[in-house]
Parts: C-alpha cells; sequence; structure tokens
C-alpha cells in the first residue's frame, strides 16, 4: 500500500502541531534530565523543519508570493537557529530553560504568520500555481532522509542564512 500524497502545507502543519505539542511537554516537565531530553526532541525537529522549507517550501514560493515575507521567514528561521544551536550546545547551561521558553515563543509567533488565515504565507501559497502536492512529496522525501540523524542526535548545527551568527 502506497503513502497517501500530502501536500506541502499540510506536512508543515503537522510539523508545526508537533513542535507545539513538545514545547507543552517542556513546560510539564519535572527534572532536568526529563527537559533536556524534550528540548534535544524538539530542537532536531526544528532543525529537519527549518531545513525542508528552506530548501524545499521557500524557493518554490519566491517571486509568488510577497517577497518581503519570505525574508522574513528566512530571518525568523535564523533567530530559532541561534537560539537552537545555543541549547544543544549547552544542555543545562545558565538561562538553558529560558532559551527553550523563547525559543517556543518565537515558533509560535512563526507559526502565526504561516498559518494565519488569509494575510498568511500558507493561504497566499494556496492562491499560486505552485503544485504543493508534489512540493508535499519532495519535502516528505528529505524529511525521510533527515530524521533518522535528527534521531540519533548526528544533524550537523543549523546554519543561518540571513543572520550572521
Amino acid at each position: 500500500m502506497t503513502d497517501m500524497p500530502v501536500d506541502a502545507i499540510a506536512l508543515l502543519k503537522a510539523d508545526h502541531r508537533e513542535a507545539e505539542a513538545l514545547f507543552e511537554k517542556f513546560e510539564k516537565a519535572k527534572s532536568d534530565a526529563e527537559k533536556q531530553k524534550i528540548a534535544t526532541q524538539v530542537c532536531n525537529a526544528l532543525k529537519v523543519h527549518t531545513t525542508i522549507e528552506e530548501d524545499i517550501f521557500y524557493p518554490a514560493l519566491r517571486g509568488k508570493i510577497d517577497d518581503d515575507m519570505l525574508d522574513e521567514a528566512y530571518v525568523e528561521h535564523d533567530g530559532a537557529k541561534v537560539l537552537i544551536n545555543d541549547i544543544l550546545a549547552a544542555p543545562g547551561a545558565e538561562f538553558y530553560d529560558a532559551k527553550v521558553t523563547v525559543l517556543g515563543e518565537e515558533i509560535s509567533h512563526h507559526v502565526h504568520e504561516e498559518e494565519a488565515n488569509s494575510e498568511g504565507m500558507f493561504a497566499k501559497a494556496r492562491k499560486t500555481d505552485v503544485d504543493l502536492v508534489e512540493l508535499g512529496r519532495q519535502m516528505k522525501a528529505l524529511k525521510d532522509d533527515l530524521m533518522p540523524q535528527a534521531e540519533a542526535n548526528s544533524l550537523p548545527p543549523a546554519k543561518t542564512r540571513a543572520v550572521n551568527a
């Protein structure tokens, strides 16, 4: 049996819900070890998510939706990547919990901008001629390639594109 095709936006929204659930788990976690495990999981998931967005989704939309919206998304990702790299490099360091909390807030803001009903990136993408099912296929393939590395904590540090970190 073959997998049902998933469009790019559905795939990204599923990632958003996963990240939200992980941030909620982090907030409820009691021990430092449990917090570190959850933070590592969410950081690795976000590294994969930003990669599939930046390598496939955003370039497909360039010139088809407002370029300023895409540029802001890259910069928002970069802000998150700086925190992700810091969180993964120094578990348990000073301000660790605060960094994870701020990362969650940044991601929440970013998700809201992408998913806003009529003015969000996803709504605008649906109005273009971009084949979202084909993009979803490409994004899922890349995600499937990256997830084993993420689960093994062997992804390289997230690289920023617009921010010098």
